[in-house]
């Protein structure tokens, strides 16, 4: 038996300096470029997986990462009818900017429950950022904080939103 190392694809590289982020502006996602998947799953099993539609997906960039805005309106059948927002107020890069640590709010009828997205900086140019990111909840405080309900038939103990968006300068 013998083994082979395969070649990995490079990271992408950050721009030099504090520029990690698109130039100050508000930035949108059509909903062709926005991609939003949610997933229930019980222990090793997926029990659902459906696609959500994106309503509105804005990024907000300014000057100081403190101040930026990232809000994202989501839609389908799995919510009953009603909209799930996620705003966050704050960008921190992590892994020498090819990494995005987004906290927020998960919003849907009840309460906002916490919730933090991971997102990968797959390409960004001045006016252009392609991210792709999850966050993963617990089901069963979801669904006492916000009032998410999946079917009976579709057991979870998780839930997982995954998000691939291109945001482009809105102007």
């Amino acid at each position: 038996m013998t083994t082979e190392t395969l070649p990995t694809a490079p990271l992408p590289q950050p721009l030099p300096g504090p520029d990690w982020l698109p130039d100050p502006g508000t930035y949108g996602a059509a909903p062709d470029r926005c991609i939003v998947e949610l997933t229930a799953r019980f222990g090793p099993l997926t029990t659902l997986r459906r696609r959500l539609t994106a309503l509105d997906a804005t990024l907000t960039v300014a000057p100081d990462s403190d101040d930026c805005v990232l809000s994202l309106e989501l839609a389908g059948r799995p919510l009953g009818g009603r909209v799930l927002t996620f705003v966050s107020t704050s960008l921190t890069p992590t892994d020498g900017a090819t990494r995005l640590h987004v906290p927020g709010e998960l919003a849907l009828a009840g309460e906002p429950a916490e919730a933090t997205f991971g997102f990968r900086v797959v390409e960004r140019t001045a006016d252009r950022l392609l991210v792709l990111g999850t966050v993963r909840l617990p089901y069963r405080p979801l669904h006492r904080r916000t009032g998410l309900t999946l079917p009976r038939t579709r057991p979870a103990a998780r839930v997982r939103l995954l998000v691939a968006a291109e945001f482009t300068c809105a102007a």
